[in-house]
């Protein structure tokens, strides 16, 4: 059996050396000028069914590099006849693995069931969708604890002339506990809608963390700072605050300056082989009224110490 040599880069008009990602526009931007619904021109159809069975071959790389390979040797016009050795590689096209419509080339070179060429190039062509990617912003909170949110973000659909067409999609979704900044959560088959029953593409939301007035994130390390008077400060206390997913008592060491930085092992982000630590940083801070009693204490304080901060800061 043989069949005229078809060249698919010469169908799609593109070189041999081009990148999937610049292949798949330049299919698109064909599929959108010859498909059926949108060219009523004769011979549109016929073109369109081209394009299509040129991008079902060099779209998967597998069947490119097969096709590379096999064609390398032949010229538009010759008789192709599949080589020794490949008489019965087989490839699976959609649930069938029907390539019917596909050219007599097509077949003898993938192995596919000849049937009778459809009428319409839709009932034969099917894709997968396109992968889409969208924000999912979270407080500092959420990405801690985890669990459902709801999400409302706009996407864009190919309408049945293949045009690109807004619409605004709902989802409740589930959030890992401890996702960061930067992650992406998967979110299959809610990406693009496929077109001829191909099946669609994936949703990927990529995490953006809210500023929040009091914790700072650095990885999976928590920061804060922690407020004690000067003479917390300068005796030393112990000191409850609350902190993500509970509240905690710490013992402010005497002597303690503004600045000093604390470490609270595994008190941090959670991950899967333990948690993060958390950092508080002590800030000092005074009254904000100060009574005559303590006026007159920082006074008697100030005529026995003998403590000069700049002199300190000159050592």
């Amino acid at each position: 059996m043989s069949s005229k040599y078809v060249d698919y880069y010469k169908v799609l008009g593109v070189s041999k050396e081009i990148s999937q990602d610049d292949m798949q526009r330049a299919y698109r931007k064909l599929a959108r000028k010859y498909h059926p619904d949108v060219n009523k021109d004769p011979g549109a159809e016929d073109k369109f069914k081209e394009i299509s069975e040129a991008y079902e071959v060099l779209k998967d790389p597998e069947k490119r590099k097969m096709y590379n390979e096999l064609g390398s040797n032949w010229q538009q016009g010759q008789d192709f006849r599949t080589p020794s050795g490949w008489e019965n590689v087989h490839f699976n096209f959609g649930s069938s693995g029907d390539a019917g419509g596909f050219s007599d080339f097509f077949n003898d070179l993938f192995g596919g069931r000849r049937s009778r060429p459809h009428s319409c190039a839709r009932s034969f062509y099917s894709s997968r969708g396109s992968d889409q990617e969208t924000v999912l912003s979270l407080t500092i909170e959420e990405a801690y604890n985890g669990g459902k949110k709801n999400l409302q973000f706009t996407t864009t659909e190919l309408s049945p002339q293949g045009m690109p067409i807004p619409r605004v999609k709902t989802l409740d979704i589930n959030i890992p506990k401890g996702v960061l900044e930067g992650q992406k959560i998967r979110l299959a088959g809610q990406g693009g809608a496929g077109s001829g029953g191909g099946a669609a593409g994936d949703l990927y939301l990529k995490v953006i963390i809210e500023p929040h007035p009091v914790y700072k994130l650095n990885g999976r390390d928590i920061y804060m700072d922690i407020q004690v008077s000067p003479w917390e400060a300068a005796l030393g206390a112990s000191v409850s605050l609350p902190i993500l997913g509970g509240s905690v008592s710490v013992k402010v060491p005497h002597g303690s300056s503004s600045g000093k930085k604390m470490r609270l092992k595994g008190k941090g982000f959670p991950t899967k082989k333990g948690r993060g630590n958390l950092y508080l940083i002590i800030k000092i801070v005074l009254p904000p009224i100060i009574t005559p009693d303590e006026k007159k204490l920082f006074k008697e304080l100030a005529s026995v110490s003998k403590f000069n901060p700049r002199a300190e800061a000159e050592v």
